[in-house]
């Protein structure tokens, strides 16, 4: 999730009250899929957000010490499907930096109790934004698979 797309919603929220009114503005001006775009963006977002909620979960079932699969699961349900083949060699390819569960949870001073309730409450918490954004999208016929 690129801070680009959370600044300009932060931005659009200024002058735009709603979500529904952001994503109505972009339709009159028939720039929803346009690079750039408060629609565009939001989508984006959205997607940045469920990638974590995916990891977290995957992280909350998964035993050992490896985020490699849980990062691995998340990536190929949520951005895979957008990307093209040199972004997914180069993100498959990057899953080896990733850190150990145990280094991650060090580096956020957590153990491995609190970290599972601050996982478990983003999963809780993120679910209905992520349904909310699609449902917004697809009562306007935007889809989501773009």
């Amino acid at each position: 999730m690129s801070y680009l797309q959370v600044d300009d919603l932060l931005e659009a929220s200024k002058s735009i009250s709603t979500l529904p009114s952001m994503v109505e503005l972009d339709i009159q001006k028939d720039t929803v899929r346009t690079v750039g775009s408060h629609t565009r963006n939001l989508l984006r977002v959205k997607r940045g957000i469920d990638m974590v909620k995916v990891l977290f979960e995957k992280m909350l079932v998964t035993e050992g010490n490896s985020l490699r699969d849980a990062a691995s699961v998340a990536y190929a349900q949520v951005f895979a499907p957008h990307h093209g083949w040199a972004i997914r060699k180069a993100v498959a390819a990057g899953m080896y930096a990733l850190p150990s569960k145990s280094q991650l949870l060090k580096k956020l001073n957590e153990d491995e109790e609190s970290a599972k309730a601050q996982l478990q409450n983003f999963v809780r918490s993120s679910a209905p934004v992520i349904r909310y954004v699609e449902d917004l999208f697809t009562s306007r016929n935007l889809g989501i698979d773009w």
